[in-house]
């Protein structure tokens, strides 16, 4: 959806259709459970209870109990650790003594149930210190910060769902983009996440983070209706048809609406479907998934500030109003798992068809005085691919060891263009820009100015041992070799050329502990994420590197270390803390002038982050993250002033992201969440300090009341304070009418929305 007014689940524990929300409350609670008694008596879990290292996909199903496909057996439940008291509230799982650094972690369903957000990839904000934004309005791939990087769509930060990857490389408008809006939120089971390049099964722009959402194989019937300010309605209509213990069919429809607060309404559009067959479980059985999504709209991209001070537009208007967007996504994906004694194979298959259509207008009248300097962009793409991986458990004396053996392959062919257009109607001329002199206006070539065939292989063959030493020293080993191949046809200046270059990724972990309920990890590592390859072979010049910097590689590696602690030690509280750095060689860089990634700079970020949950009761939890970092370029005043900068800050990289939440849950008939979310200032001229945008603070809630079983009413409040702030902030170079040919340097902002309500009411049968 547009808006992720969740969760079409029932939150009551007696509701006899609700096993979808029973089986994940048992799971919470026997993870609650499990990790007491192994802290209890300072031993790690055991290899049945707990693996000693998970895949990230794997995390959640290593750190808690699977639940049963229908009403727990007795059985079961006394297996899974004398649960006497249920803790609806947990939003991350226990992974202590299972977790391979600190800032590696688990989501429960519950949090994506409870926790408000204004858009459904917002779910992603889960994810602590992670903050999810967008810069142009709905229908387009979010903006992503972490760690003091400004991930503009996805540059490095790897998102899966149902393992497949999300990230589009060589994308028409940015390197990585990631595009979430075809997730139906009601169909979420979880999330996983790392952070950093210590996973050896995380490749392609996961060096600084990578997100895993789940889909769920059960969810109740239902139906869900919501209506709110801002132009929003929406309708879910899903359920389960169960065929026998093992074998069920889940499925969902979905139809959303939003104008959004602007002078010309964003008035997008979203249909969305998914339907799953699922068989047994995600260790033995296996499943197959189809998903469809349409999604259409209009833009209000980041406007000069200048024109919002002189009157020419609202602080909700726009210069453009015929910018927009047009996407289209099918998928089927599919796993299969199956375990044995001392062994355990995983694997997954997928094909996906997309296409989109942007249309934007960034910098108005200054390549073309006429027309102005709308372009569209457009893709079209095949991906299809998979993994396996197989794991192996030996004991050798009193040592424990686990070998994960695996391989990740993908493919992409793809066709990428950029017209010159005015209101969406193709221009018969291109905006040329030259190094020196004024913007040149040539004849297009059929239409587009650019327009490239690219054919792209990614194979990843990983390796990774764990060995558990002692009882509170263990190993964690990992070797991953990155082969990269592409090519790239351009239609317009007739360009035929392929490439290859492979990356080999060493990877490592220390962890000691348990001590009083205490681990310490140490960690570092190689990852990379790829550079569009028509930058690579030059024939889109402003996708790869300015000569003078040398050649743009297929490959940009990173360098990182973290030392962290994980600890219960205190009653009721889970704290995580960790201190990393993180090199690139190769900074991706967003290019608000033509809306695009450019490669940029060796960079450097360093960093803290805290991480907390405390339950005081059953049926309340509290949470907050902090994170605080420092982002400069690393390199000589010649070296930068090569990419055109004249100092080492970077722009659009937050000093501080913080967040503080509460979710609640079955206080009687009563549920809901508290969403308080921080994003410090950061310099928005890339290479200086200043100027800078100040960020924003912004309070998001949920209030949800049951009825009876079978029916609630829930209202979600975003921007409790009505915050008025940029949700994104930018310094470049346009013009308006009247104005110098050259242009002029502003401030570009785009509007955190104001305060605005959703009603919603879920209804099972």
């Amino acid at each position: 959806m547009l808006f992720s007014d969740r969760s079409g689940r029932p939150s009551s524990a007696s509701a006899g259709a609700a096993f979808g929300l029973k089986g994940g409350l048992l799971c919470a609670a026997a993870v609650l459970a499990l990790s007491s008694a192994a802290r209890a008596q300072t031993q790690p879990p055991q290899a049945e209870a707990a693996p000693t290292e998970v895949t990230p996909t794997e995390v959640t199903q290593a750190a808690a109990p699977k639940p049963p496909a229908k009403a727990p057996r007795p059985a079961k439940a006394a297996a899974a650790g004398q649960v006497s008291e249920v803790v609806v509230t947990a939003s991350r799982l226990d992974l202590l003594g299972v977790a391979a650094t600190a800032s590696q972690g688990a989501v429960t369903e519950k949090e994506l149930e409870l926790r408000p957000v204004y858009r459904v990839g917002q779910l992603l904000e889960s994810t602590p210190g992670l903050v999810v934004t967008v810069h142009s309005g709905e229908g387009k791939a979010n903006q992503y910060l972490l760690r003091g990087f400004n991930l503009d769509h996805g540059t490095d930060i790897a998102n899966f769902i149902d393992d497949m990857p999300i990230n589009r490389p060589t994308n028409t408008h940015g390197q990585g983009y990631s595009d979430l809006n075809f997730e139906i939120p009601e169909l979420a089971q979880g999330l996983d996440y790392t952070k950093g390049p210590y996973y050896a099964s995380v490749g392609d722009f996961g060096a600084v983070a990578s997100t895993h959402l789940k889909l769920a194989n059960e969810v109740p019937d239902q139906i869900a209706v919501a209506g709110g300010s801002l132009g929003v309605y929406n309708v879910f209509l899903g359920g389960t048809q169960t065929f026998t213990d093992d074998d069920r069919l889940v499925g969902g429809l979905y139809y959303g609406h939003v104008d959004g607060p602007f002078d010309h309404p964003d008035n997008f559009r979203k249909s969305a479907a998914e339907l799953r067959y699922s068989h047994g479980d995600t260790a033995d059985g296996y499943s197959l998934t189809g998903m469809y999504y349409k999604g259409d709209g209009n833009f209000t991209t980041d406007q000069p500030l200048r024109a919002i001070n002189e009157g020419l537009i609202g602080r909700f208007g726009t210069l453009d109003p015929t910018d927009g967007n047009s996407s289209e996504r099918i998928s089927l994906s599919g796993h299969y798992g199956a375990t044995g004694d001392g062994w355990k194979f995983a694997s997954s298959a997928y094909f996906i068809h997309a296409r989109m259509t942007l249309w934007n207008d960034f910098t108005h009248f200054l390549d073309d005085p006429v027309h102005g300097d709308q372009e569209q962009q457009d893709e079209t793409r095949d991906t299809y691919g998979g993994q396996a991986a197989l794991t192996l458990d030996h004991q050798f004396g009193s040592i424990d060891n686990q070998l994960v053996g695996g391989l990740q392959v993908r493919r992409d062919t793809a066709y990428v263009d950029r017209r010159h257009t005015e209101a969406r109607q193709t221009l018969p001329t291109c905006s040329v820009a030259q190094a020196d002199g004024p913007t040149l206006q040539v004849p297009n070539t059929g239409g587009a100015c650019n327009a490239d065939n690219v054919k792209l292989l990614d194979l990843g063959p990983y390796l990774e041992d764990t060995t558990r030493w002692t009882p509170w020293l263990r190993t964690i080993l990992g070797l991953r070799d990155e082969y990269y191949q592409a090519s790239d046809h351009s239609l317009i200046s007739g360009f035929s050329g392929t490439g290859h270059e492979s990356l080999l990724q060493p990877k490592g972990s220390i962890v000691l502990g348990p001590f009083y309920q205490t681990e310490f990890y140490l960690s570092a590592g190689k990852g990379f994420h790829s550079d569009d390859v028509r930058g690579v072979f030059g024939t889109v010049p402003l996708e790869g590197i300015p000569g003078l910097a040398g050649k743009t590689p297929f490959l940009a590696p990173a360098t990182g270390e973290e030392i962290g602690l994980r600890t219960d030690i205190i009653p009721k509280v889970k704290v995580q803390v960790a201190v990393f750095q993180e090199d690139f060689q190769s900074e991706l860089a967003y290019d608000a002038d033509a809306g695009e990634d450019t490669a940029s700079a060796p960079s450097r970020r360093q960093g803290i982050e805290l991480s907390g949950e405390y339950h005081p009761f059953s049926w309340i939890e509290m949470n907050a993250d902090l994170a605080f970092s420092k982002a400069r370029y690393r390199a000589d005043a010649q070296t930068l002033a090569n990419f055109g900068l004249a100092g080492p800050f970077i722009a659009n990289a937050p000093s501080f992201i913080g967040s503080f939440g509460i979710l609640v849950d079955n206080l009687g008939p009563w549920f809901g969440g508290l969403q308080w979310r921080d994003l410090g200032k950061y310099p928005i001229s890339d290479g200086d300090e200043f100027p800078q945008d100040k960020g924003y603070s912004e309070i998001n809630v949920d209030v949800g009341y049951k009825i009876n079983p079978k029916l609630k009413m829930q209202l979600s409040v975003f921007n409790l304070l009505n915050t008025k702030a940029n949700a994104a902030g930018y310094f470049y170079t346009s013009r308006l009418p009247g104005e110098p040919a050259d242009g002029v340097a502003g401030f570009q902002v785009h509007p955190l929305e104001p305060i605005s309500a959703v009603f919603k009411v879920t209804a099972l049968f």
